[in-house]
């Protein structure tokens, strides 16, 4: 749906993007994380062109962005929603007519405005608020009237400019939550950017890493958590500190990180007893990213080395990857 080809984009002296490439497929929730000044809002910001890339390229639907005339890009980004982290809203307009209003723009008639409208409210969740005006409301509702108001046209894509940062965890949540039933309700591209790893973690399929500009790791969420050494995985879990574990002598200490079905598998039961070593676990939890149940456990396996290499070899056949952090 999205296709991003090497850009590049300068403000005087600073790098915003620094040869960025990556691809957002059809139908997806595609997160980009960093923190603040990695570039995320200038890469999210050049799709619909409110910032031009000073190099490369931006497909959408494999129509490249850059080559549009000024009518052709006017009409391209009908097809482009985007909601932002402090909403954006009119004042002075209520809420059923902050989300009339692109349509008013567009030259829709009046009867199809309202009736526009009224399914959009629904489908957020604040029918009983069209005649609010947003000082009267909370920001989850205002986030609310951004996304109807970003959907009012019929987007294929929704762009979210860290559009739960301003608001509490629980209204988070429920935003996110929302989002995920408007992606699978109407089949919605949306390409969110954020700096808290619980939204990955909450509704993203796929993931990029921006760090100082530059892309650093992309790919599917549950794939990279579930691989050590990767920099979503270092990112997700917090290390586990060797130096503070006094163990057993001749022990060794692992770390093990479970992705799927094997979450809920007796698989340190099975080694112990397959490779006849004891296996204990000093830590660890197992948690949901998506649908998906991951988890990270702390060993501590005591055996003969034979046998303790042999229960290594064993958890690799099972999928695993284990990760050896010291031994006594």
């Amino acid at each position: 749906m999205i296709e991003l080809r090497e850009l590049s984009k300068q403000y005087g002296a600073l790098t915003a993007l620094d040869r960025v490439s990556l691809t957002v497929p059809n139908g997806e929730i595609f997160g980009v994380l960093g923190q603040s000044g990695a570039g995320k809002s200038t890469l999210i910001r050049c799709v619909n062109l409110l910032e031009r890339p000073d190099s490369g390229d931006v497909l959408v639907q494999g129509r490249s962005m850059m080559t549009l005339s000024p009518a052709d890009l006017r009409v391209e980004r009908q097809k482009i929603g985007m909601i932002f982290q402090h909403f954006h809203l009119f004042g002075s307009r209520t809420v059923a007519a902050n989300v009339a209003y692109p349509l008013e723009v567009a030259g829709w008639p009046g009867a199809r405005i309202r009736a526009r409208v009224g399914e959009l409210l629904e489908l957020v969740g604040l029918t009983d608020k069209a005649a609010a005006y947003p000082a009267h409301l909370s920001g989850g509702q205002k986030q609310r009237v951004g996304i109807a108001r970003a959907l009012a046209a019929g987007p294929k894509i929704l762009l979210s400019d860290e559009a739960t940062s301003a608001l509490d965890p629980e209204t988070t949540r429920s935003i996110l939550s929302l989002l995920r039933e408007i992606n699978r309700q109407l089949n919605l591209t949306i390409l969110l950017i954020t700096h808290q790893m619980d939204v990955v973690k909450q509704i993203c399929d796929s993931v990029a890493i921006l760090e100082r500009g530059r892309l650093v790791e992309q790919g599917k969420v549950v794939d990279l958590i579930g691989r050590p050494g990767s920099r979503l995985h270092d990112l997700f879990y917090e290390p586990f500190h060797a130096a503070a574990w006094s163990g057993q002598a001749g022990a060794t200490l692992v770390a093990l990180t479970f992705v799927g079905e094997a979450a809920g598998q007796p698989v340190i039961t099975a080694m112990a007893r397959t490779c006849g070593i004891d296996a204990n676990i000093i830590e660890g939890a197992v948690e949901r990213v998506g649908a998906t149940r991951v988890g990270r456990l702390l060993l501590e396996l005591t055996g003969p080395p034979a046998a303790v290499a042999g229960a290594l070899n064993y958890l690799r056949e099972q999928g695993l990857s284990p990760e050896v952090l010291s031994h006594v």
